[in-house]
């Protein structure tokens, strides 16, 4: 039995609303589902229908701003996931907003029973496929997004583009950064060539949280690309991290797990019974809602060496067994994180085509595999922006990255940070007193920011 929040009668009353009004119809959404504004920006004309040529992004900070920091998210993640540091970041650089950017493939995503925010409801009609508000979730099936295998990493730089570009509007200066496979992606737009012209003239810095190319693992030969090519044409053209034919499985269950854990938290999880959850991801022992999204992040993020003193734990006891925080953050925030809707924490069909590309681009130069799949990274050696990036103990190469992207390019000076008792994705979800990402990008900002 779930424990209802004190508002699951209005979230009920809502969700009629909501399902009526179908995916994607922000206007039609209960008040408390986006909290600023989102708005929509059209994109690069690309395979498929013309109604997927858009973006949306939530715009933070002060209309008045004259410096606008965009931010792509990581592989398998949507704008939400920018939330907490958006909001931290406005609040510490004056002029500054933030808008954080969802991929085009968020209009597939049946979000509406999960906006109106009700874990139960949630639970029925994601995972257990129980009829609410007279329908059932559907996901779209491969032959009906067969030309996803193009959305690759020239589409989102042509979407990004035209994002930076509405940025721009009113003589703002426009930061591009990114978390992830996000930050290779804010890497790439700089170095791409636009009809001869660097994406880096449209940009006052870059931000890399993370994340980066130029390190890391090597980047697939001819072979291997021409390979996965096939593999997409014949397999489909979405990611699927659980390998069970369901590619919205990661996103819908860590947006239900958020739910149940941000309202329920001490709950014994009802996920412990479902066959959608792989054997993987759940605790060794039966455990609270909260439990189960420490216990999750931890399988994706371990925490080791220095890390490990400051990550929380499950409890020694109790049944179901509960969760111990850390002193980064807290389970309850990450809950909250993940709990967001429509524009969520985490992608329910990722392109694999996009994961292709962002790992062919690796030495960021023209290559025979980056000219095979059209990517235009001209510009490295003339890059000259100033540069900020970021690293934990999850990516201990990203560093190396940036390095060599200061002795390849003609970046001066770039301000690279880590602190090795960070995960992940603590960059964005940590409290302020605890986070060094927010304590050291600030500087980085005010001082782009304070120009004339």
């Amino acid at each position: 039995m779930f424990f209802a929040s004190p508002g699951a009668a209005r979230r009920r009353r809502a969700l009629a609303v909501a399902v009526a009004a179908g995916t994607g119809m922000l206007a039609a959404l209960p008040a408390t589902a986006v909290g600023e504004p989102v708005f929509t920006v059209h994109g690069a004309a690309g395979p498929g229908p013309s109604r997927y040529e858009r973006v949306l992004v939530q715009r933070f900070g002060p209309a008045s701003a004259r410096t606008v920091l965009v931010l792509t998210p990581g592989s398998t993640s949507g704008a939400g996931v920018f939330t907490f540091a958006a909001r931290d970041l406005v609040r510490a650089v004056p002029g500054l907003q933030v808008w954080a950017v969802e991929r085009r493939e968020q209009a597939f995503e049946d979000t509406a029973v999960m906006t109106v925010g009700d874990g139960e409801q949630a639970l029925r009609y994601y995972i257990q496929h129980q009829p609410v508000g007279g329908r059932t979730f559907a996901p779209p099936p491969v032959s009906r997004v067969r030309f996803m295998g193009g959305w690759g990493l020239k589409l989102l730089v042509g979407d990004l583009r035209h994002v930076v570009r509405a940025a721009h509007r009113g003589g703002r200066r426009v930061i591009l950064g990114g978390h992830s496979l996000g930050a290779s992606v804010a890497e790439a737009y700089a170095a791409w060539d636009f009809n001869g012209r660097a994406g880096a003239r449209d940009l006052a810095g870059l931000v890399l949280i993370d994340g980066g190319l130029l390190s890391g693992p090597a980047a697939p030969t001819l072979a291997q690309a021409r390979a996965e090519l096939a593999d997409i044409r014949t397999t489909g053209p979405r990611e699927d991290p659980f390998r069970q034919t369901t590619p919205w499985a990661y996103g819908v269950l860590s947006g239900v797990l958020g739910l149940l854990a941000r309202d329920a938290p001490n709950a014994a999880s009802p996920l412990e019974t479902e066959p959608l959850v792989p054997s993987f991801l759940r605790p060794p022992v039966p455990s609270t809602n909260a439990a189960w999204i420490g216990h999750a992040e931890q399988l994706l993020y371990p925490p080791t060496g220095a890390a490990a003193a400051h990550a929380g734990h499950l409890a020694e006891s109790g049944d179901p067994r509960g969760w111990v925080d850390g002193d980064r953050t807290p389970v309850a925030r990450l809950a909250a994180w993940l709990a967001q809707s429509p524009l969520n924490t985490v992608d329910w069909y990722t392109p694999r085509r996009l994961l292709l590309d962002v790992h062919a681009a690796r030495p960021l130069a023209t290559t025979r595999v980056t000219r095979l799949l059209g990517l235009r990274l001209r510009h490295r050696d003339t890059l000259t922006l100033p540069t900020y990036a970021f690293q934990t103990a999850s990516f201990p190469t990203v560093l190396a990255g940036a390095r060599q992207l200061r002795r390849s390019s003609r970046i001066r000076a770039p301000r690279l940070l880590e602190d090795p008792t960070m995960l992940h994705v603590d960059p964005l979800t940590a409290t302020r007193e605890h986070n060094t990402f927010l304590e050291t990008v600030t500087p980085f900002l005010t001082r782009i920011a304070r120009r004339h």
